[in-house]
């Protein structure tokens, strides 16, 4: 079984690992055959990995351009998601 890794190890994972580690402890998870501390952890890790994750996206999103035309010309704007409004 893999073990959880150390807090420091996972700010420094690239986007592609860290989600690749989550959905691995997702999987350890589901299966239920986990003892309660290592169980524990694993949450605890799982968690962690999710606010990096969604950080890392947060930063990527902020970084994208889009070219949009304006008046005949070609205009650089930033990327804004839009929300749903419930």
């Amino acid at each position: 079984m893999s073990e959880p890794q150390k807090n420091s190890s996972l700010e420094s994972l690239p986007f592609e690992e860290a989600l690749k580690r989550l959905e691995e402890v997702v999987e350890i998870l589901e299966k239920g055959d986990t003892p309660l501390e290592q169980a524990i952890q694993l949450f605890d890790e799982g968690m962690k990995l999710a606010h990096i994750c969604g950080k890392k996206l947060e930063w990527a999103e902020q970084q994208v351009e889009m070219l949009v035309q304006e008046n005949g010309e070609w205009v650089k704007k930033l990327f804004k998601v839009e929300e749903d409004s419930e």
